[in-house]
């Protein structure tokens, strides 16, 4: 399982239910990471999606507290349990957010995929910062791109010793 987000220097995510800084090759990296994978993501963060709507070419599965939220084109569970029963275990997943589910899923990842912005931004949710927990380790980074004045790269983590699922015959 994977996780993938975008963080600011101080690991700030998001401001106001949005995420605080958005770049077109962010969203381009993200959509060519996730295509034809499965997303595990937040109500909240759906709703800041295009349309409000799942995400296309992926299977959406949601989590929400809400037990009569229902979302055409989406599975919506109420668990990590549940989301993982909806799981095959060979299938490529991400965790796209928001800073719950990320809470939730995280160490039940084995990779992250994180475009660093080396700037501060506003922000009221954040991510855990993978440079200070011990079972993270950076393996890889691009070169320092600009864009809309901000600098950014793309980083990959390895979790060394992701927790394991028990995945339940389908």
């Amino acid at each position: 399982m994977n996780v993938i987000v975008a963080a600011d220097s101080r690991w700030g995510i998001g401001i106001g239910g949005t995420q605080n800084i958005v770049i077109p090759e962010d969203r381009k990296y993200f959509r060519k990471m996730t295509l034809g994978a499965t997303i595990i993501v937040g109500r909240r963060t759906v709703m800041d999606f295009p349309g409000q709507k799942p995400l296309p070419d992926r299977r959406n599965i949601i989590l929400s507290r809400n037990p009569s939220f229902k979302i055409e084109g989406a599975t919506v569970v109420s668990s990590v349990d549940e989301a993982f029963r909806e799981i095959k275990q060979d299938e490529r997943v991400f965790v796209v957010g928001g800073a719950s589910v990320f809470r939730l899923f995280l160490d039940y990842c084995d990779t992250a995929f994180v475009t660093k912005f080396y700037a501060e931004a506003e922000a009221d949710a954040f991510f855990p910062n993978l440079d200070e927990l011990p079972n993270w380790v950076l393996r890889e980074s691009s070169d320092v791109f600009e864009s809309h004045g901000f600098r950014y790269a793309f980083h990959r983590y390895e979790n060394l010793n992701p927790l394991q699922y028990t995945f339940e015959a389908r």
